[in-house]
């Protein structure tokens, strides 16, 4: 493995650890460069998903009402 070092803004980096919940430097920074590449990803898969050909016994589904107590269902 190689070892890499970076400057990076303390603040920035508490800041990023404490919302990710990641414990190391190293860990954040895997965690941002994950979102990044997923992020930048997303609008190609999004692409992928609309060109495909889906049929509507694919997309149909019988409709579940369920209830609690106390709480009117719509439609009855």
């Amino acid at each position: 493995m190689t070892v890499t070092t970076i400057d990076l803004d303390q603040s920035v980096l508490d800041t990023a650890k404490e919302l990710t919940g990641a414990r190391t430097n190293r860990d954040v920074v895997n965690r941002a460069l994950q979102t990044l590449i997923a992020v930048r990803r997303q609008p190609a898969a999004v692409e992928r998903i609309l060109a495909r050909d889906v049929l509507d016994e694919q997309t149909q589904a019988p409709v579940v009402h369920y209830s609690a107590p106390g709480v009117p269902v719509e439609g009855q």
